[in-house]
């Protein structure tokens, strides 16, 4: 046996171990050594070695196996070299690192930006995440115009924002104009600005408590979770358990994707909750409700995996849910299913918002919805009241005769 032979020997073995690790399908564990090995020995025909591979070659490769093959083939033999160059490079497909002065510059202030997000304001990775992107927007759009950060002017701003608000809501875009003051005024800090211009750029007005937050009836709710708890799949029950979370306590997302299994207190039926917008923490009762969904499917529909995640993918590899945009689908997808299709916000801010107008119209006071909903005061919990319409239409007053509405 050749020695590159035996390299590709324990290569694939690696591969094998890594595909059972997982926990891959039998058809994937048996599919994929074999397309991973094809790939291998077209390399060693070419003379070249599986760590000088690039983006490129596997481009190439695949444009060789010929119009016969069909696109899911294609697929698979795509989905089998990135694993197997994921085991070499730890990254597949690799970074492409900036090679132009304008990208190079741009990258290294916004990796500045973000170190000094982190290190010296402390800010969450989501709110970082949406500032380093508006920076790289604000300097790309810049130099399309033929600018730079330190030419820049209020009326290059005005235009910036029109572009880049052409196609968003007066919410939106006043959020949007927030995170850019961030940045000009970081820009103005280090040195980038000659002037501050974050309090020049003017925003539409956002009037306190303006909004009416969507919510679905609490029959269309019910007919959701009758659906879901009628779904005994691995899937079925994880979709069930994150529903009666949301429906009960009114978690946002991201708590629900970030729930650890140490959070679940059995023993004293406590549920432990990080809420991803504070920062801060609170203990809920384990109701009855969420403890039974949490026990099928902690017993019955998590896969068994070293991730400590409570929520974990339904297909390998299982890790834990890549963030909160996933029960944005979970939701929306299982409201489809029985015939709901609501306007306005989805996800799990819509369950969030009509538990708590179930709650109002309950007469829970507004002390005990904003503690169930990890709010800090009773200010943020302020705008829910605008939910309990019914209460508001009962206190309201006559128009004065001759007045049209």
């Amino acid at each position: 046996m050749s020695r590159s032979e035996l390299q590709c020997d324990v290569l694939l073995s690696r591969f094998r171990e890594h595909l059972q690790e997982e926990r891959y399908s039998p058809d994937v564990a048996r599919n994929y050594p074999f397309l991973a090995r094809r790939f291998l020995r077209h390399l060693e025909g070419c003379g070249q070695t599986v760590e000088s591979v690039s983006l490129a070659d596997v481009e190439c490769y695949l444009s060789a196996l010929g119009t016969p093959v069909s696109n899911v083939t294609r697929r698979r033999h795509r989905a089998a070299i990135a694993m197997l160059l994921r085991l070499v490079h730890d990254q597949w497909p690799p970074a492409v690192p900036p090679t132009t002065a304008h990208a190079i510059a741009t990258g290294t202030t916004v990796a500045e930006f973000d170190a000094w997000m982190k290190d010296l304001r402390g800010l969450s990775p989501s709110t970082r995440r949406y500032r380093r992107a508006e920076a790289s927007w604000l300097m790309e759009w810049l130099h399309g115009q033929g600018k730079t950060v330190g030419t820049v002017t209020v009326a290059d701003l005005d235009a910036y924002i029109a572009w880049r608000g052409a196609s968003m809501r007066r919410t939106s875009i006043a959020g949007m104009i927030a995170t850019l003051r961030s940045v000009l005024r970081y820009l103005h800090e280090r040195g980038h600005l000659p002037l501050d211009l974050a309090g020049a750029i003017k925003g539409p007005k956002i009037y306190a408590l303006e909004g009416i937050p969507s919510t679905i009836r609490p029959e269309d709710v019910e007919r959701a979770l009758e659906a879901l708890e009628q779904d005994r799949s691995p899937l079925g029950l994880r979709d069930y358990a994150i529903w009666m979370l949301a429906t009960t306590y009114g978690l946002r997302a991201g708590e629900i994707v970030g729930l650890r299994l140490s959070d679940i207190d059995w023993r004293h039926e406590r549920l432990h909750i990080q809420h991803t917008k504070t920062g801060a923490s609170s203990a809920l009762p384990l109701l009855r409700g969420p403890a039974d969904a949490l026990f099928d499917y902690l017993r019955h529909g998590r896969p068994v995996a070293t991730d400590r995640a409570v929520f974990l993918r339904s297909q390998a590899p299982y890790r834990a849910l890549a963030n909160g945009s996933t029960i944005h689908g979970i939701v929306t997808r299982r409201l489809a299913a029985v015939g709901v299709f609501p306007t306005g916000k989805h996800g799990a801010h819509l369950l969030r918002y009509s538990r708590a107008a179930s709650l109002l119209r309950g007469g829970v006071s507004l002390k005990v919805i904003g503690d169930i909903l990890g709010h800090r005061t009773e200010r943020s919990t302020a705008p829910y009241l605008k939910l309990a319409m019914e209460d508001l239409r009962s206190v309201a007053l006559d128009l004065p005769a001759g007045v049209a509405p």
